[in-house]
């Protein structure tokens, strides 16, 4: 597997590959290398080669454009030169970039299959990220690199339906491509295995947010939602705490203090992956706010199936994605961008239990049905058809 990112924080890479080891098969990961660690280790059974490249989120165009061609050369020839001696039954590039899936091209001449797994829509991730230069001529381009990519690979990969009919009108093969969800592994996201806390057990409505930091995820109107709140109803107490990084942390830690909420909102930094269970059983709802736009049309965060998982009541952006896998009666949501809609529907979950109670049960149930239990039998099913045919 070749991915831009540092596995240890890449949820679905690190289901996706520990979910093959324990089907049998050995599997190489080559990804970004944080900040003091080693360039190669292994995590539950799954090798890595960290690769001297690290992240620069909230840069520029170019300073992500440098890191990308900087990651992509190394991965090209370190996943070719261990290939001599590892002969590997399969190669799969998650995204972003598109682009990336070319450094398993050697391979895939060599009779390799190469699965292209799509995690975000490029070209919308552009125009979000850099609105100032998503011109018609880069947006063509980037549609260009997506459709190259995915003729490049034997199988496509996505992580939900909307993507994948995206996918299907910019002319990619129905036989070609599988949506594997984005769904949590329901053995880490187990509520049993944590203290149960009652809703508001110290008196406070205590808010969580695990994700993270960057602008399509609407922290902003949360914190307004919060000062919101903690005006009209004090005796709600309400706190959040976030967990993640991103750059936008210190504008929103500098937003909370003109707010006057500075002492109701904690910034944690990002911890580590199988430390979310716990914060998120500390909590009394689990936030998954998103701006709304053409990126995010096409996203369903993995925060809300984490949160449901964990027996709390889940508030949501209202997207088209959130409806479209989940009945009006599950997760609550609330208008996008809307900070008094917010704080009205964590009010109006506070004061019922009811239908607190109520979306708790559905939203687990339908949590149970769209498990990794499920999606990953079905994404072992499909490698080991890729490698029986090839």
């Amino acid at each position: 597997m070749i991915v831009h990112a540092y596995y240890e924080e890449d949820a679905r890479v690190r289901r996706e590959a520990e979910t093959l080891v324990a089907s049998g098969r050995p599997v190489d990961v080559f990804a970004l290398r944080r900040p003091g660690d080693g360039p190669e280790g292994v995590i539950d059974g799954v090798r890595l080669t960290r690769l001297p490249v690290r992240r620069h989120q909230g840069a520029g165009i170019g300073t992500y454009l440098a890191e990308y061609l900087d990651f992509f050369a190394r991965a090209l020839v370190a996943a070719t030169s261990a290939h001599r001696g590892r002969s590997y039954a399969l190669v799969q590039v998650a995204t972003l970039p598109d682009f990336l899936v070319f450094a398993g091209l050697p391979m895939r001449l060599m009779g390799v299959p190469l699965v292209l797994d799509l995690h975000e829509a490029m070209p919308e991730f552009f125009r979000s990220r850099f609105p100032a230069a998503a011109g018609p001529v880069p947006h063509a381009l980037l549609r260009a690199q997506e459709r190259l990519a995915m003729a490049a690979a034997d199988a496509v990969i996505t992580v939900n339906d909307a993507l994948a009919d995206r996918l299907l009108e910019l002319g990619l093969r129905a036989d070609k491509l599988t949506v594997i969800l984005n769904a949590p592994s329901l053995a880490l996201f187990d509520r049993t295995r944590h203290p149960e806390r009652a809703f508001r057990a110290d008196g406070r409505l205590r808010l969580v947010y695990a994700g993270a930091v960057t602008p399509t995820y609407e922290l902003g109107t949360v914190l307004d939602a919060v000062a919101a709140l903690a005006g009209v109803r004090p005796d709600l107490d309400p706190h959040l705490d976030v967990y993640g990084r991103g750059d936008d942390a210190d504008p929103l830690a500098d937003r909370a203090r003109r707010l006057g909420i500075g002492d109701r909102v904690a910034f944690n930094g990002r911890i580590p992956l199988d430390d979310v269970p716990a914060a998120i059983a500390a909590a009394d709802v689990g936030l998954a706010p998103t701006r709304r736009d053409r990126f995010t049309d096409f996203s369903l965060s993995t925060k809300l199936f984490e949160y449901a998982a964990m027996g709390k009541p889940v508030v949501a952006s209202r997207l088209p994605t959130v409806e479209r896998y989940f009945a009006p009666l599950t997760v609550a949501t609330y208008d996008p961008g809307n900070a008094a809609d917010l704080a009205r529907v964590l009010a109006r979950l506070a004061d019922d239990p009811l239908e607190r109670d109520g979306r708790v049960a559905r939203t687990g149930a339908r949590v149970e049905e769209l498990g990794w239990d499920r999606e990953g039998a079905r994404y072992v099913a499909l490698i080991d058809r890729l490698v029986a045919r090839a």
